[in-house]
């Protein structure tokens, strides 16, 4: 009986909460997103021989984890060297005397960004949460959790496998046979590259929850994904091909496969989706 009462309480005080009361609610919701990302920005700023040396500069590196653990996979796989990527020894250049201060800056705030991803769904969730039935605020947990998992793993794949991949191909591809080109990498360049295939990474592994809320909307059906299966699987490729310009299939494999992994999870999703809300449309 409480419980009934103190559900019938919070439902009146949102309703009666005014245009203006929402936005200052959200209002506190974004300052407080937005010290956690300074907070953490700063601390980053601050530790520039762990996150600037060992993580930002870390791919550019022979001794990076992800180039031992794909050689190792290749040996024991029995595949030679053909796994084993020799990262060729760079200088990055600035171009201006405050690039490298900006440069910091900018590394500092998506990283914060980035770790404090999670947080900010924390916020989101809360301040949607007075506008939820009790029967919605356990899903919206689950999402919540999984979205933040999802984006996480995005990012540390992109750091991780696509873009060493990308950049090793890149950094010694040659287009002339006379070796008369030579790649003078600039700060600004490798940090725009790093960042956008790692932020576009987190944002791929992002697509069942896109599926979840298209199929919501009944945008989306998991018939149609089957049905463009095939079509799908070209675009993965493709995209694995861009992503990886190595010629090296085992490569292009290591992004495809888990690409394809997520696009087979959504159409289960969207399944998971139609299923739940027939029944509850039945019912």
């Amino acid at each position: 009986m409480a419980l009934i009462e103190e559900n019938t309480q919070k439902e009146t005080k949102a309703k009666e909460m005014s245009f203006l009361q929402h936005l200052e609610e959200l209002r506190w919701h974004l300052v407080r997103c937005a010290a956690v990302i300074v907070i953490l920005a700063t601390v980053i700023f601050c530790l520039p021989g762990f996150f600037v040396d060992t993580i930002f500069l870390g791919p550019i590196k022979q001794d990076f984890i992800s180039y031992k653990v794909l050689c190792s996979i290749g040996h024991k796989l029995g595949m030679g060297d053909v796994m084993c990527m020799t990262v060729k020894e760079v200088k990055l250049q600035t171009l201006g005397i405050s690039e490298q201060f900006f440069t910091h800056m900018w590394f500092a705030f998506m990283g914060g960004l980035i770790i404090g991803f999670p947080f900010i769904l924390w916020e989101l969730w809360k301040f949607v949460r007075p506008a939820l039935k009790d029967k919605e605020i356990g899903p919206v947990k689950i999402f919540i959790v999984i979205a933040s998992l999802l984006f996480l793993i995005g990012i540390c794949f992109g750091y991780f496998l696509m873009f060493p991949m990308s950049y090793n191909f890149l950094i010694n591809y040659q287009m002339s046979e006379s070796n008369l080109i030579e790649t003078k990498q600039t700060l600004d360049d490798y940090s725009s590259f790093i960042t956008t295939m790692t932020l576009v990474s987190g944002i791929i592994f992002e697509l069942p929850v896109l599926v979840y809320f298209l199929t919501r909307m009944t945008l989306l059906t998991p018939q149609f994904m089957r049905k463009y299966r095939k079509h799908a699987v070209v675009v993965i490729l493709i995209v694995a091909a861009v992503v990886t310009p190595s010629p090296d299939v085992t490569s292009q494999m290591i992004v495809a496969v888990p690409m394809y992994l997520l696009y087979e999870i959504s159409i289960y999703v969207s399944k998971y989706v139609v299923k739940k809300y027939k029944l509850a449309a039945n019912g």
